[in-house]
């Protein structure tokens, strides 16, 4: 070999490529992108990396190179869809000839690549994708050129993916600092928040972006399923656009097939969406099979698509709004009516949500302005059609909280959501004129919910969204809204004055799944002189999560008289036995009031969610001494229904398992009693992790738990590497 390589040099030969080191472990470092699968597989290694950012490559040719004779062009190309070519897009947006520089950057932002060392025959050189390049698996050439004449290509059979960069301070998703990029580019577990208004909890999610087939599926689905074509995909909005369509199946082949069933057989077929812990299965499985996945609902949409976001390079969080409004015909108002028993009738497909969950994604408007860059909203969940696809948004959050709902994307839908009006229409029958009995404007997008960062805490965003409710400025923007809707919808209906008689409607809560609560309303009547008849309906219904009343759990009704000067509390036991059977989804639950008070002919109409309490899994894990060593991992569920649980199973996913891990439990599990499953993980990497588990059986569902913590590397024997960060 030596002296073919001597002679080689003596007559100037072409340099030849003999192999390339790709340097993993250092431009995984410095890219942020060391945990990718790709770059850890045992065979077949790609090189993942970040556009804007230099890597490091190790040239080895069959001679020692020389600047003065030799030219060495790098060339990457992205393979061109059959679609592409038909369009307007030229061959040139996919490919970059780069060639190696003996100094200098190139252009600011641009592609560029410079020797910066040479050993013998290994020269080390640096390589930088333009900051604004087309972010995709890119294939990769080396042409060597010996003065002007014969050349040499070199051609690698795996392909060098490049990234969005959020470090980038040219790349149109920089976000600046450390921490927000570590919490929402780099983590790859989180929570999700769920429940009512007044009662919410965490619910783990693991994200799994680093995992086999993941950064690949998101691939596929922006360039596949999204259809974006040539540079598009070089931009964050029409990608992060095109995966909030490609994520639900509603008008494509995308990832998951939505279910919003009443019944656990309606999910027959598939996967409740109440036992996913995580988007690992789902994207595999999609990736594997190129099929919808069965079944998701709002809280497993947006997890997945963080998922696929945080994989690309773009900042994304999962956000949870609680009362959020479905505003079907874009009045800007949620419109219900009901019977003289308080029955709900079918005259509108508005709804108030108890719970919704969509995401945010962090970059720059340059089609907006500069003020309007930072969040935007992002929903994959499929509610309306958006340009005739089920998608929603990036829309701005700065345009949606001064109610710019001409801006694009979909920031009307998404400010309605979380600004809407909600009125309640008393009706009598076709042409009975509608009366209105309630008029609620402050209570619809509570509680704007996502995770803190850098804490297993909840952090409340509701002041990105829009103004506090009742004050000047939001009630401003709210007439500027409706100013701009085109809806001729009748709004400013007002009911009869009469304050004489006052309701308060009260639950005590919260209470846990199993035991009895009591819905209580208070009378007062501030008359010094006058008694009044009234009418009253209690009554409790469960409900989807989308609030649409299932089944009526128990009702009262009941007439009293009232009298001057004195106040009366009636209160309606609901017993485990009553509400038990006709439990759905969330166990969530609408409890209203309908009072008349006869002699004026006045009503009054109030309305609470309420949700019964899941009990928590506990977790506990045994310490370990390293990163890579297998420890130990137990979850443990106590009976919290009078009745057993039958046909139970833990669904449980970690570091180190490569699907999510499946526990059935034989026996049953009787009245006050515990379950307790263990099993062994091993830890992948140092640092931060979390265990997710759920719980499912005949008799009870949503039942979840997590517990984070980190690992240290090996240092020395004294350091105590293994330290809980939060669980519950």
């Amino acid at each position: 070999m030596g002296n073919c390589l001597q002679c080689d040099a003596e007559d100037g030969g072409v340099l030849e490529v003999l192999g390339i080191d790709f340097c993993f472990d250092v431009n995984g470092a410095n890219h942020h992108t060391e945990k990718f699968h790709l770059m850890t597989r045992t065979e077949d290694r790609c090189l993942v990396v970040r556009r804007g950012q230099a890597f490091k490559l190790d040239l080895l040719f069959n001679r020692p190179f020389d600047a003065n004779k030799d030219a060495i062009i790098l060339f990457f190309y992205v393979a061109v869809l059959p679609s592409d070519e038909k369009s307007r897009t030229t061959p040139d947006e996919h490919s970059a000839a780069v060639p190696i520089l003996e100094s200098g950057p190139g252009s600011v932002g641009g592609w560029s690549a410079t020797y910066v060392g040479q050993e013998n025959s290994l020269l080390t050189v640096s390589v930088c994708a333009a900051a604004d390049c087309i972010v995709a698996a890119w294939r990769f050439d080396i042409d060597t050129r010996l003065n002007g004449s014969s050349s040499l290509t070199y051609t690698h059979t795996q392909p060098i993916y490049i990234l969005f960069n959020p470090w980038c301070i040219v790349d149109n998703v920089y976000m600046p600092g450390d921490g927000h990029r570590d919490e929402y580019v780099l983590d790859d577990a989180g929570l999700i928040f769920k429940g009512v208004y007044n009662n919410f909890k965490s619910l783990p999610w693991y994200f799994a972006q680093y995992e086999k087939d993941v950064l690949d599926c998101a691939l596929y689905l922006v360039k596949r399923i999204g259809k974006v074509r040539g540079r598009g995909r070089a931009d964050p909005i029409r990608t992060s656009r095109a995966l909030s369509a490609a994520v639900n199946a509603s008008d494509d082949n995308g990832v998951l097939e939505g279910n919003w069933g009443l019944e656990l057989s309606d999910y027959s077929g598939g996967t409740h969406p109440l036992q996913w812990v995580g988007s690992m299965s789902i994207l595999q499985e999609y990736f594997a099979t190129r099929m919808p996945v069965k079944y998701g609902q709002c809280w497993v949409f947006a997890g997945v698509l963080t998922s696929v976001c945080r994989a690309l390079g773009i900042p994304c969080r999962p956000v949870t709004g609680f009362r959020v409004a479905h505003d079907t015909e874009g009045s800007l108002t949620v419109d219900s009516f009901i019977d003289d028993e308080g029955n709900v009738v079918d005259k509108t497909a508005d709804s108030v949500w108890t719970f919704h969950v969509w995401n945010e994604v962090w970059m720059d408007r340059p089609d907006l302005g500069a003020e309007y860059g930072g969040w935007q909203v992002l929903d994959a969940t499929p509610q309306e059609l958006s340009n005739n696809m089920y998608r929603c948004g990036p829309a701005s959050l700065r345009a949606i909280k001064e109610a710019e709902l001409q801006k694009p994307y979909d920031a009307g839908y998404v400010y309605a959501e979380v600004n809407a009006d909600v009125l309640t229409w008393k009706y009598s029958g076709d042409g009975h004129p509608l009366k209105l009995l309630y008029r609620d404007t402050s209570s619809v997008g509570q509680n704007i919910s996502t995770k803190a960062m850098g804490k297993i805490e909840r952090e409340d965003i509701t002041a990105t969204y829009k103004y506090p409710e009742g004050t000047h400025e939001e009630r401003v923007n709210m007439e500027k809204a409706l100013n701009k809707s085109h809806s001729i919808f009748a709004k400013y209906y007002l009911n009869d004055d009469f304050n004489d008689v006052t309701f308060n409607l009260e639950l005590h809560e919260p209470i846990t799944i199993g035991e009895s609560f009591s819905v209580v309303l208070q009378m007062r009547n501030k008359s010094n002189t006058d008694s009044h008849l009234v009418n009253i309906v209690l009554r409790v219904d469960t409900v989807t999560q989308k609030g649409v009343s299932v089944r009526e759990v128990k009702s009262f009704k009941y007439q009293s008289i009232i009298y001057p000067k004195s106040k009366e509390t009636t209160k309606m036991p609901v017993s485990f036995e009553d509400y038990y059977e006709k439990l759905v989804d969330h166990a969530s639950f609408k409890v209203a009031c309908l009072a008349t008070i006869v002699d004026k002919n006045f009503h009054f109409y109030a309305y609470d969610d309420f949700q019964v309490r899941n009990p928590d899994i506990e977790i506990n894990i045994a310490e370990s001494s390293t990163s890579r060593q297998e420890f130990v991992v137990s979850a443990k569920l106590v009976n919290p229904l009078p009745i057993p649980l039958t046909n139970g199973s833990f669904y449980i996913e970690g570091p180190g398992l490569e699907k999510p891990l499946k526990i059935k439990i034989k026996e049953n599990i009787s009245p006050g009693d515990s379950v307790t499953v263990t099993n062994k993980l091993i830890p992948p990497w140092a640092g931060r992790h979390q265990i997710s588990a759920k719980f499912t059986s005949k008799e009870i569902h949503d039942v979840h738990g997590f517990l984070s913590f980190s690992i240290a590397p090996p240092t020395d024997n004294n350091r105590r590497p293994f330290r809980i960060v939060h669980s519950v």
